[in-house]
């Protein structure tokens, strides 16, 4: 039986060698749990470029009300050393409403989608839900409902597949729009000029129309829905923290490490502002002490090397900023122990008129 040639989106170039082998890359998904999560799955899906609007839109139907947008994608051309993968940067917006994100992304998806060096996708944390579309040209969704999942890619004509082959798996080579020829790109890219085609430009268009904002690689993490209850009614234990239990809780792990990062190059805020950024750290703290000891464990592995900076960047460590308060522990929070080095003119200030540069005693 002939098999049907892949849809291919326009960032993707096979080699020619692999052009004459055998195998083809075919519809289809499949899926496993994930890993420290009894009731989540990851599928990866192959797709023909003219399906993941369509995929990508259905997606967004399942999400609540309020969705945030993920862009990935190079944002400058990088000299990278023989050994040295070059990272893409990665982008964030805030909750929005999904169908505002949809209306704003609709003049750039077929952009997003055939351009060869850039991903986006969908997501709320909240509801464990999140879709990716990778550069590799592989849709990733997480989620903690899988026949929903599995009913929606049957819809479009994708089924599950064992022996599922991925781009990854042949060689290739990664085009950007701007590597095609002139006057050889179909519609609707026949009809942009070079800017247009230039992924630095259009994706940098999208961050500010959605105002989004950079996220390091390193601190991609995902939260079940149950993983998400378990934190939330943690929260409403704790009278002076309820309001933020309904709440996603990845953005607070987010704010914590946007805050370590602050401090890293220079803390421009006040000593006001430099306890709110603490007070992150003692809520997650509260988090942590609360949960089941398998969720915890995966909460400070998350958090990991947002805390190592900051224990790095503290000097002074012999005094405390605060006496300790009650509740276990209390005493050992290391972030209460010493003050950040890089500390900037309003927090330099607050600490001379509290006496901070005394000698211990």
């Amino acid at each position: 039986m002939q098999v049907e040639p892949f849809d291919w989106p326009l960032g993707i170039r096979l080699w020619p060698n692999e052009r004459r082998r055998v195998r083809r890359l075919r519809e289809g998904y499949d899926y496993s749990p994930i890993e420290n999560s009894s009731d989540s799955f990851r599928f990866t899906a192959v797709s023909g470029a003219a399906k993941v609007p369509g995929v990508f839109r259905s997606f967004a139907d399942c999400l609540p009300e309020e969705s945030f947008l993920i862009l990935e994608f190079y944002q400058e051309e990088h000299e990278a050393a023989p050994d040295e993968q070059p990272l893409p940067a990665v982008y964030y917006s805030p909750y929005l409403p999904t169908n505002e994100i949809l209306e704003t992304l609709e003049p750039y998806l077929p952009r997003l989608i055939h351009d060869g060096f850039v991903g986006f996708g969908l997501a709320n944390n909240r509801a464990g839900m999140e879709l990716f579309y990778s550069e590799e040209k592989v849709l990733t969704f997480f989620t903690g409902n899988h026949l929903r999942v599995t009913d929606m890619l049957a819809r479009h004509g994708l089924h599950h597949r064992s022996d599922l082959l991925y781009p990854t798996d042949l060689g290739h080579d990664h085009l950007s729009l701007l590597c095609h020829p002139q006057g050889t790109l179909p519609q609707p890219f026949s009809a942009l000029s070079e800017t247009e085609l230039d992924y630095v430009h259009f994706c940098g268009e999208v961050t500010q129309l959605l105002d989004m904002y950079p996220v390091e690689e390193s601190l991609s993490f995902f939260l079940s829905k149950k993983e998400q209850d378990l934190i939330e009614a943690r929260l409403q234990e704790n009278p002076d923290l309820a309001e933020f239990a309904e709440e996603d809780f990845g953005t607070l792990l987010l704010d914590w490490d946007d805050f370590v990062s602050e401090c890293s190059t220079a803390f421009e805020g006040d000593l006001w502002d430099y306890r709110q950024g603490l007070k992150l750290r003692d809520m997650i703290e509260y988090v942590l002490e609360g949960i089941p000891a398998t969720l915890s464990g995966k909460v400070r592995e998350i958090i990991a090397s947002s805390d190592e900076k900051f224990q790095q960047n503290l000097t002074d460590r012999r005094k405390r900023l605060d006496p300790p308060g009650p509740g276990p522990a209390q005493d050992d929070r290391f972030w209460y122990r010493g003050m950040v080095r890089n500390q900037g003119a309003y927090l330099r200030r607050d600490l001379i008129r509290q006496g901070w540069f005394k000698p211990a005693t």
